[in-house]
């Protein structure tokens, strides 16, 4: 066995480990002082990888106490590990079950460390979900006003408007505020609102969504953010292709920006028209710009510059 990885299951309270090299099991509790423990533990071991599932907030600390002490970790999408323990057939699910698997995932899928989000982006994830749900309040409010009639009701609701608008404006110059007090941050967001189309809001979505921006091949860019169409073929039958997996929240920020980027951004709108001139449904064709936006983010944030027609043309 050439690499040693360990497979932690984080729930709340605590931490279920395995070492695949030694087949054994621990538990640690999920507090600072169960992280030192777990530290002590690995330090007399040979340790190539810590392989984890995102548990927000539960993941958050044990992430950045790992990460102070050196190890290398991989953090792995929780319906790819689901999908890796039932082809093994294993269909127990236990937390002890659960840290085994991660262990033998690392190792037969040759997982590679990743750097964990810096507690700025984390600040800004925060912020941004907060933002959503806000907004999400304040559509249920609007629906809400258009079939109230009591003087008492509508006052209430207006108040509520008023309020829940309040609040994501403060939540918005919080975030504002964190970008601009970071330069890379800053340098990222720059170029990203250079591009038209993405807004002040879509930028940070991409920031906090897709940190690896810059770092990244055009087909990793698309296929992170579940925009590579995936082919259906089995014999000689042939299906549509569709797209599927990525990151959900990020291709929901994609869409509204598509579509104004199909009349103001040059580049993008003769991607749509191509795509539409050759009989290709709306939605295929927003796809297909909202893939192109994404890769040109990727693109202009590695070679460090903002956009411009010259540039964008190019990569059309």
């Amino acid at each position: 066995m050439k690499k040693h990885t360990i497979g932690v299951d984080i729930s709340k309270d605590k931490l279920d480990v395995h070492s695949l090299s030694e087949n054994i099991s621990k538990q640690f509790s999920n507090t600072t002082a169960g992280y030192r423990s777990f530290v002590k533990w690995l330090s007399v071991r040979k340790v190539d990888l810590i392989v984890f599932e995102p548990t927000d907030p539960y993941h958050r600390f044990f992430e950045q106490a790992m990460n102070a002490a050196g190890f290398p970790m991989a953090k792995v999408n929780p319906r790819y590990a689901r999908s890796f323990a039932q082809a093994l057939g294993i269909l127990a699910k236990t937390d002890r079950v659960d840290a085994a698997m991660l262990a033998r995932m690392g190792l037969a899928l040759d997982l590679e460390p990743r750097e964990p989000k810096s507690d700025e982006l984390h600040i800004l994830a925060e912020l941004y979900t907060a933002r959503r749900g806000l907004m999400k309040d304040r559509t249920a409010l609007l629906n809400r006003q258009k079939n109230l009639h009591h003087p008492l009701l509508k006052r209430q609701c207006a108040a509520r408007l008023r309020q829940v608008q309040k609040h994501v404006e403060n939540i918005e110059t919080e975030l504002r505020n964190t970008v601009q007090a970071n330069q890379q941050l800053k340098r990222r967001f720059d170029i990203l609102i250079s591009i038209p189309g993405i807004s002040t809001t879509t930028a940070l979505s991409l920031i906090i969504e897709l940190p690896e921006l810059g770092d990244m091949f055009s087909s990793q860019t698309a296929s992170l953010a579940g925009l590579a169409p995936m082919n259906q073929e089995s014999g000689n039958w042939k299906g549509k292709s569709r797209i599927r997996g990525g990151r959900a929240g990020l291709r929901q920020s994609l869409y509204m920006p598509a579509l104004v980027a199909t009349r103001y951004n040059p580049d993008m709108r003769i991607v749509y028209d191509r795509l539409i001139g050759s009989g290709k449904p709306a939605k295929v064709a927003i796809t297909a710009v909202m893939r192109k936006m994404v890769v040109l983010a990727n693109t202009l944030i590695r070679a460090g510059r903002k956009w411009e027609p010259r540039i964008s043309a190019s990569h059309s």
